[in-house]
């Protein structure tokens, strides 16, 4: 009887187990599969693994577009489809009684594309604002996007695991195909250049000449001025005669002088202060005081 009893609570454990792990667990494919209208986004989640990623998740929303909205989609390159869609998974779990139900009529949703890490420039958020008529609209969070994908209706629910919501048209962040702007360049530092060492076969260079000061007018004047003739050496012999009446060397000749004999045109070419030229001097100053008694 025991065993018994404690085969059928084990039973029931794995039962309850089953029909736990059965509600958390979810197949989005499958979910779509059932609806034709969103065969072009379902194999689009199918294509670019994120599916897979969905399906992990144990509380998520889907924005799904229709085949014709779904075009928009498939065009873009395999790398941007896979943003694109992942920005149409939100972390949490809404439906229309949740978001209507919003105080302020409007929130930022996160989505799956803000945990890898990829997005920027708030491009991994989304806004949702419930509009005066009633209408409810999604958006890209980043700066400048416009807010107009409006919820047409719900495709599944349940609560509180997974919803899917269509949307009028596919969310793309104005800047999400863009490649990644680079960080902008520091400046740099300039690193002073080394002081040159002296080298051995250059010599250093020499220091400018000062200029030569421009001539005055005093120095102007003395250079037009004759110069003066050398006065004569103090170390020159000494006359043996007086010389106060001698004719210097370089004064001219008396012209009315009459020439009287070899000694006075001796004395006259003799060198002022010179021995020879003073005896000649002497000499002839003799004879003319001869002539002079006679």
């Amino acid at each position: 009887m025991a065993r018994n009893n404690a085969s059928s609570a084990a039973g029931t454990l794995v039962l309850l187990l089953s029909l736990a792990s059965s509600s958390w667990a979810f197949n989005i494919t499958r979910i779509l599969g059932e609806f034709s209208d969103f065969s072009t986004f379902n194999d689009l989640l199918s294509q670019t693994k994120l599916a897979d990623e969905i399906n992990r998740r144990q509380t998520i929303t889907v924005l799904a577009v229709d085949n014709g909205a779904a075009s928009g989609i498939s065009s873009l390159p395999s790398d941007v489809q896979r943003k694109v869609l992942s920005v149409h998974v939100v972390l949490d779990y809404y439906d229309t009684a949740k978001l209507g139900g919003m105080k302020n009529r409007s929130a930022v949703l996160t989505t799956l594309y803000q945990s890898s890490g990829q997005a920027d420039n708030r491009m991994g958020f989304l806004n949702y604002t419930k509009r005066a008529d009633g209408v409810m609209v999604f958006g890209s969070a980043e700066p400048g996007a416009p807010v107009t994908s409006q919820m047409i209706k719900v495709v599944l629910s349940r609560p509180y695991n997974i919803s899917v919501l269509q949307v009028s048209s596919p969310i793309m962040p104005p800047g999400i195909g863009a490649p990644p702007s680079a960080p902008p360049a520091k400046a740099k530092t300039p690193v002073p250049a080394p002081a040159p060492s002296p080298s051995k076969g250059r010599k250093a260079a020499s220091p400018p000449k000062p200029e030569a000061p421009a001539p005055s007018s005093s120095d102007d004047a003395s250079a037009d001025a004759p110069a003066d003739a050398p006065a004569p050496s103090a170390d020159g012999p000494v006359a043996d005669g007086p010389t106060a009446d001698g004719p210097t060397a370089d004064g001219p000749a008396e012209a009315d002088a009459p020439a009287h004999d070899q000694s006075s045109d001796d004395a006259a070419d003799a060198p002022e202060g010179s021995a020879a030229g003073a005896r000649a001097v002497s000499g002839s100053n003799l004879g003319r005081d001869g002539e002079n008694m006679s």
